[in-house]
């Protein structure tokens, strides 16, 4: 079976491309290295360096290699930073997904997953579950659940079989720790091996449930086989929640240092945001076994091994009103 991975190069795209290589599958990794790097690709994996921006080089992919299954994760995931670079979010995150789904039909390919964002539920109660109608609350968000329309779209008008997941708050090695407008472990990370401080929006009360990417990209290949799971949509992801401080507190222990903490003004976030993952569980027996504790030991470890990343400012911001200081 031939797949192609979005993002191959990338955090959770390496990860899901290792699990396919694992299970026998030729893959194919498509990335523009504008997040991901070229050592995170598997040696047994085909390398291509381009964006799925360009419908030119993805019907050529398609034509030459007839891809079986596509698992799309090649996206710009800056919630925050998409209020201000509102045309760059919806080109790379939208344009460059239809690009995907206009040749994924004309392949005949057997599943298109695509990894959605909790970022659709926008502000509605946690913990919440599939059912509820999604409410994005930025661009971000909004490219997401476009995406997920369309596929929807695509299964009813030409046969598409896919499946939807909304991971949350993925963690753990190969994250682009020098990524300051999101990843915030990464971020935390980067900051202590750089011996800054660790910044915090707010009061750091903010609540999510970190999940460990050794849980989710598993789940995430395994759907792509099962039949009973097409044209679905799935929470993925941890079920304990943490506040940001606690979070920060849990990295600097890893560490073995002192947390050091530096508060930012608050912005205009999700205050509190986890998922019920009980259709996941029924459907696939999924539970995210790795703590939290386990996770950043973990991923502490790979950090310390490959050293803090500097940081390129985002040079294309289109809106400058109430762009946090800390970002300009």
């Amino acid at each position: 079976m031939k797949a192609l991975v979005t993002g191959g190069a990338g955090f959770m795209g390496s990860h899901v491309a290792e699990a396919l290589l694992g299970l026998g599958f030729e893959v194919w990794t498509l990335d523009d290295l504008s997040g991901g790097f070229r050592d995170n690709v598997a040696p047994a994996a085909h390398f291509v360096h381009g964006s799925i921006c360009n419908s030119g080089l993805v019907d050529e992919l398609f034509a030459a290699h007839r891809y079986d299954y596509v698992f799309h994760l090649a996206a710009y995931a800056a919630e925050g930073l998409s209020h201000f670079i509102r045309r760059f979010n919806y080109t790379n995150n939208l344009i460059g997904s239809v690009n995907l789904i206009n040749a994924s039909v004309r392949c005949d390919v057997k599943c298109f997953v695509f990894t959605s964002s909790i970022a659709v539920y926008g502000h509605l109660p946690p913990p919440m579950t599939e059912d509820l109608k999604p409410d994005p609350a930025d661009p971000y968000g909004v490219s997401k659940y476009a995406v997920e329309m369309d596929l929807k779209a695509a299964h009813e008008m030409f046969g598409l079989n896919y499946v939807v997941f909304r991971p949350h708050n993925v963690y753990g090695e190969r994250q682009n720790i020098g990524d300051k407008y999101r990843n915030v472990l990464g971020i935390f990370m980067n900051q202590i091996m750089q011996k800054q401080p660790m910044t915090i929006f707010g009061d750091g009360s903010q609540t999510r449930a970190f999940s460990y990417i050794g849980d989710v990209a598993p789940a995430m290949v395994a759907a792509a086989g099962r039949p009973d799971c097409y044209n679905e949509v799935f929470n993925v992801g941890s079920d304990t929640t943490y506040t940001v401080r606690e979070l920060a507190e849990k990295v600097a222990a890893a560490f073995r240092v002192e947390p050091r903490i530096q508060s930012l003004p608050a912005r205009n976030e999700v205050q509190h945001a986890f998922s019920s993952h009980a259709k996941i569980r029924q459907r696939l027996g999924f539970e995210a076994s790795t703590g939290l504790d386990e996770g950043v030991t973990r991923m502490a470890a790979w950090a310390r091994t490959h050293g803090p990343r500097q940081c390129p400012v985002f040079s294309d911001i289109e809106i400058e009103r109430n762009l946090p200081p800390s970002w300009r």
